[in-house]
């Protein structure tokens, strides 16, 4: 009989520390003590990113919040290290851990391929480890989910900004994002 190997966070740090994935062609991150494959980014998932990140930078205040790219969020107590595509995350250097929970503000996924996964499974991990804020920018759609008020498993308030939308961060409401320029 065979069972599936469930990782815990420190077990996968210790895997990515000694290199266990060095040799892999591709990126994988943690859910749930699993193991996924994600998906290669084509172009417009690379811009959209780029776009994000510039908007990000310009919008934000460094004394306030840093803001990251493809960074590693601890989430250690759901055995899970995903890699959202944006963090803002509370102002400061992260040498010695990967930023968790409580320090962000804002995570960001861009999809293309992996819309419904991102939607159910990643919706869902955000809001059991009380993500603030998790905005997913829906790259086929040319929409943003924007998920706010985590309560156990589920964000209470979902709302779709399409084209035309402008939306803002909680974390930093002068921030507006304005659709239209989003999507180009």
């Amino acid at each position: 009989m065979s069972t599936r190997l469930h990782l815990t966070a420190a077990e996968f740090d210790r895997m990515v520390t000694c290199g266990a994935f060095d040799h892999l062609n591709r990126k994988v991150e943690l859910i749930r003590g699993g193991l996924r494959e994600m998906n290669p980014a084509g172009p417009l998932h690379d811009d959209l990113i780029m776009f994000l990140t510039g908007w990000s930078v310009r919008s934000t205040s460094a004394d306030q919040i840093s803001v990251t790219a493809q960074t590693g969020l601890d989430l250690a107590e759901l055995d899970s290290r995903p890699e959202p595509d944006l963090l803002w995350v509370r102002a400061g250097r992260y040498q010695q851990r990967h930023p968790s929970a409580e320090d962000v503000k804002l995570a960001i996924e861009v999809s293309h391929s992996s819309l419904n996964y991102d939607l159910r499974e990643k919706a869902e991990l955000y809001a059991e480890a009380s993500i603030t804020e998790y905005w997913l920018v829906d790259a086929g759609g040319d929409c943003v989910h924007v998920f706010r008020s985590s309560q156990g498993k589920a964000y209470t308030d979902h709302t779709v900004a399409r084209r035309g939308d402008r939306i803002s961060p909680l974390a930093a409401p002068e921030a507006v994002l304005d659709l239209d320029e989003l999507f180009g």
